[in-house]
């Protein structure tokens, strides 16, 4: 799509008007099939007869659009050349009508199928639209609140699974180098950089193989650990999730391993909450020499002053915990040291815990990471185990708090 186009349609009437065209084309797919005339009576068929009406206009100077104005008029043929019912005489005869309906025509089902066919062919122009005026909108002068709304309906669409032409598109477009440039710009404002860096999360989760190498390539990891910002780690966090060991290594050899750790002290709650995240997801599936890298910049050390603080203690207080009532009634599902139960109905007794005590037996949870995680040997884990006692030992205030350290983390990381 020229240049020209693109600076000249720079509204967001436009995607609205798209997006009210494709849910009226659902519509018709859908009723098309259940109603006796196909739908062609009803108000979203007359919109996209309107649209059909003035395509010669609309869509000759985009040859994109050819395929969309072929199948417009393909329902118009259709609409116009289906045979029309015989009105009921009584109410009687609706009834009967009712139950012992005639089978519909194959119109019916034709109009069904090109009513899908041209919603998909709206979404592709919504497609095209969209990331056009994102690329304008981070390139130019543009509202930041525009910019972080276009930023966020990438995300949503991106979210709504695999599509390939949505990708071709893309990838056309430039948008992730645009959108990876203004994640690293520091002149731009935080709701946006933060929107980018979900923006990049959810094209990961939405192409691994294609969107991976460019994350572990380009700038986007020493973006969002510069940022450090909640939303920033939030997408560094699912990004550890979905590529695993080898952004962990690529985190390593960059030497960002340290500056996260050092997150865990932090004045800003949230961003130790997400570094406490980083530092499990890294016991999980880290390799040793990672694992190890953190260790040696104090995280055990960390750890035990976050569960120190008045959001720590101890998952074993859970017991005597004040839980508020969930539908009038304690809930209770079954606890286990150091580990996330997915709960039977509801919210677990440990993970309410959690959400009031963030910090509560961060260390322990932290060896649990580590032994059942899927990154190290088990001759590794058992070194690992043991060299997180040892610090503990070397950084408790008092031999009571290294026994109890000792004992969640022993209890805890048993499978």
């Amino acid at each position: 799509m020229d240049e020209e186009r693109r600076s000249n349609n720079p509204n967001p009437e436009i995607l609205q008007a798209l997006e009210a065209l494709k849910r009226a084309s659902k519509e018709v797919e859908i009723i098309a099939t259940t109603s006796d005339d196909g739908g062609c009576s009803s108000p979203s068929m007359r919109a996209l007869l309107a649209l059909e009406t003035g395509s010669d206009d609309l869509f000759s100077g985009d040859p994109q659009l050819s395929p969309l104005r072929h199948l417009l008029s393909e329902l118009r043929s259709l609409s116009s050349s289906l045979p029309s019912s015989p009105p009921n005489k009584s109410i009687g005869a609706s009834f009967l009508n009712s139950i012992f309906r005639r089978p519909k025509s194959p119109h019916h089902a034709m109009i069904s199928r090109v009513a899908g066919l041209i919603s998909a062919e709206i979404q592709s122009w919504i497609d095209r639209e969209t990331l056009d005026r994102l690329v304008s909108a981070l390139r130019s002068q543009f509202s930041d609140e525009e910019r972080a709304t276009l930023l966020l309906a990438l995300e949503t669409r991106a979210s709504e699974g695999f599509d390939r032409g949505f990708q071709d598109t893309l990838l056309k477009s430039g948008a992730f180098s645009v959108v990876e440039s203004a994640l690293a710009d520091p002149g731009c404002a935080k709701v946006v950089r933060d929107r980018c860096a979900a923006l990049i999360y959810a094209l990961v989760r939405f192409n691994k193989d294609v969107f991976v190498g460019p994350v572990l390539m380009g700038s986007t990891i020493d973006s969002l650990v510069t940022i450090a910002s909640p939303a920033t780690l939030r997408a560094l966090n699912g990004l550890i999730a979905a590529i695993k060991s080898p952004l962990i290594d690529e985190l390593h050899s960059r030497g960002e391993l340290q500056r996260l750790v050092s997150l865990l002290s932090s004045p800003d709650l949230e961003v130790q909450i997400r570094a406490l995240e980083f530092a499990l997801a890294i016991g999980y599936f880290g390799r040793k020499e990672a694992v190890e890298a953190m260790l040696a910049q104090g995280l055990i050390k960390r750890l035990l002053c976050l569960q120190r603080s008045e959001l720590g203690g101890a998952l074993i207080e859970i017991d005597s915990w004040d839980f508020p009532k969930e539908n009038g009634r304690n809930s209770d599902h079954g606890i286990h040291v150091g580990r996330l139960l997915k709960p039977k109905q509801g919210k677990s007794k440990q993970l309410r815990f959690l959400e009031a005590r963030p910090f509560a037996s961060a260390v322990a949870r932290f060896a649990v990471q580590v032994e059942v995680g899927e990154g190290l040997r088990q001759r590794e884990k058992r070194e690992i185990k043991q060299d997180i006692l040892k610090r503990v030992k070397e950084a408790a205030t008092s031999p009571v708090e290294a026994a109890n350290v000792f004992a969640e983390v022993l209890w805890g990381s048993t499978p």
